[in-house]
């Protein structure tokens, strides 16, 4: 199959071109996929995105005019995609549901580490010759409560590590899993769990109907000086109602791998440019606050499965014109 590869990477080309083998012709594009570019996938029946592609309605449209019947995504979030509108257009929409999910919890407990030891300042102080410890006061995480919200593959993986550093953990999720519940994770309401915990973090994916399910009011309920960790996706923190909460000292530490407005940020070399985003900025100034763009699904383990599955589901959706990684809209 002809497929046309957008907000590629050197390491995507990499991996990507490795498990297609001869099989299938990758064509690779740097852009992002938004209307400007959907003409790029002429004489492709399949297309591979990322994150922060944009496939709305316009997009699915054109592309669907252009011949394309495959939209394959290399991640396991769907949010950036108008799935009505790809079934109207007859395009199928795969995702890769489960890649390394190690690697997103390690990385989450890194920033945690990070965070409550103040690994980040320590390393710039020592560098300056400055090895006084005044400000840089963490605290045991044996003993404290954990606040889980999501327990899908990577929340799982998550309580079993917090586990065993002897953490109590608490976790909010529609579904309960059995592996969680093997591990002595107790399920509750979502605003006891806020209430309760003294490291929150988030591992749900994001939906309409969790957009901003961490907001003024969520934060209201939760612990003074609150640890709060997201390595999921950005918008389920309403970062204005969070920068003032960490203004006010009702967060204590915030952990960001993702933000609601990176898709002008994440993935790009802008050291040589003035940020136009004041959100972003005023996060920046903030002695407790950590940031990476959209690292935690980086490690060479995680980049393998997401390639293999990818390819995977091309090759099965060009033999019987469907695959089972295909995203089905919910009823």
């Amino acid at each position: 199959m002809n497929v046309a590869v957008f907000s590629t990477k050197r390491y995507d080309r990499e991996f990507l071109e490795k498990a297609a083998g001869s099989r299938h012709r990758l064509r690779f594009y740097a852009p992002k996929l938004d209307l400007s570019t959907a003409s790029l996938v002429a004489g492709c029946e399949g297309i591979c995105v990322f994150v922060n592609d944009c496939l709305d309605e316009p997009v699915l449209a054109q592309l669907a005019q252009l011949g394309v019947k495959l939209v394959a995504l290399r991640c396991a979030g769907f949010n950036n995609v108008d799935l009505a509108a790809a079934q109207r257009h007859g395009l199928t929409v795969a995702r890769v549901p489960a890649y390394s999910p190690f690697a997103v919890a390690e990385h989450a407990v890194a920033m945690i580490l990070a965070l409550n030891r103040k690994i980040y300042r320590a390393y710039n102080r020592v560098r300056e010759g400055n090895f006084a410890l005044d400000g840089l006061l963490g605290f045991d995480l044996h003993g404290r409560t954990v606040g889980l919200i999501g327990t899908g593959k990577i929340g799982a993986v998550f309580a079993r590590i917090m586990t065993g550093f002897g953490c109590r953990i608490v976790a909010f999720d529609p579904f309960e899993n059995k592996e969680c519940l093997e591990l002595g994770v107790a399920y509750e309401r979502l605003d006891s769990v806020l209430e309760q915990s003294d490291v929150i973090s988030l591992h749900c994916p994001l939906t309409p109907e969790n957009h901003h399910l961490i907001n003024a009011a969520a934060i209201a309920g939760m612990k003074e000086g609150v640890m709060l960790i997201n390595t999921s996706r950005g918008a389920l923190i309403d970062t204005v109602a969070v920068v003032d909460a960490l203004k006010r000292g009702r967060i204590g530490a915030l952990g960001l791998d993702v933000y609601e407005e990176e898709n002008e940020l994440f993935f790009e070399d802008l050291s040589g440019r003035v940020l136009q985003d004041d959100v972003f900025m005023r996060l920046l100034t903030f002695p407790n606050v950590l940031i990476t763009g959209h690292q935690a699904f980086f490690t060479r383990e995680a980049l393998e499965g997401i390639a293999a599955t990818t390819m995977s589901s091309i090759s099965e959706f060009e033999e019987f014109g469907t695959c089972a990684n295909r995203v089905v809209q919910a009823s």
